[in-house]
């Protein structure tokens, strides 16, 4: 008996190590192609959206055509996809921003048509476009920014990195009462605070660093976290929805991209707004 009951508590410990592994692993490698340049940053953005719409064209596809999609290892509905968002991502770089979002449009009607054809949850297929492509386009806009853009993705990063372990580690040490039962058991009120605190106090060091405003960076991280927060609770919707546990089983330990990248997803776009549409600093002082 005590063999067999330490077999899943080993397992356990393993499990938690490849998965502090590979988060270390995913952080590093966006962390040195933010830092490098615009170019490298955009061409990650596009490579995270093809697997991203791989992942999202499985999950939502009907149950006869989930079937099928098992013997394809990608498929055109993927290709339309990544296709959009990638043109997209270059029209952006060219300054052409409009041109990025009639591409997106494009890409959208395509994946409804095709999915239409097959009378496979077109409408769902087409969302699948826009919700990868305007956080991607969103990413690469705000890197772009001279001359702290690459700050300010960083800053964007430590804000959703926390969020996600603060509210892990608070959720495992607390407990307590569920945030959405029906949407994503295992979240609790404990962790969503925890992991709102964790972000105020982690951007707040962000900021002290280059000597700008820290409480008001703080005060900003705590309620930004929420949006994090919501874009968790946003995929756990769509995979409950569709019958799933996890997206994919791309990252070991983390499950698929998508349930990487949800959080920074919905962050990513509501700091565009801000700084684009509001004219908002979120460094909280001089440039970077």
């Amino acid at each position: 008996m005590t063999v067999t009951q330490s077999i899943p508590a080993q397992a356990s410990r393993t499990g938690w190590w490849v998965r502090l592994l590979a988060g270390l692993f995913m952080a590093v490698l966006a962390c040195v192609m933010l830092l490098t340049n615009v170019n490298l940053f955009a061409g990650l953005t596009a490579l995270i959206a093809l697997f991203a719409a791989r992942e999202w064209h499985r999950l939502v596809r009907s149950p006869a055509m989930r079937a099928r999609a098992e013997q394809q290892p990608i498929h055109v509905q993927t290709i339309v996809t990544a296709a959009a968002i990638g043109l997209a991502i270059l029209a952006l770089m060219e300054g052409l921003v409009l041109l990025g979002f009639v591409l997106l449009a494009v890409g959208a009607a395509a994946a409804f048509l095709l999915a239409r054809r097959r009378d496979d949850n077109p409408l769902w297929h087409a969302a699948g476009v826009l919700y990868i492509g305007v956080p991607a386009l969103a990413l690469v806009a705000l890197r772009d920014i001279p001359p702290q853009g690459a700050m300010i993705v960083l800053g964007l990063f430590l804000i959703v990195w926390a969020t996600d372990t603060g509210a892990l580690v608070f959720g495992k040490l607390i407990g307590g009462r569920k945030l959405a039962p029906r949407l994503s058991p295992g979240k609790t009120w404990a962790g969503t605070i925890g992991g709102s605190i964790t972000a105020a106090m982690v951007f707040g060091l962000y900021i002290a660093f280059f000597g700008f405003s820290v409480f008001a960076a703080m005060g900003f991280a705590f309620l930004f976290s929420f949006t994090a927060h919501g874009g968790d609770l946003l995929e756990s919707w769509v995979k409950r929805r569709f019958g799933v546990k996890d997206a994919g089983a791309l990252i070991p330990g983390h499950g698929g991209v998508l349930d990487r990248v949800d959080s920074t997803f919905a962050a990513s776009v509501a700091l565009a707004l801000l700084v684009f549409g509001a004219g908002f600093n979120p460094m909280f002082g001089g440039h970077a």
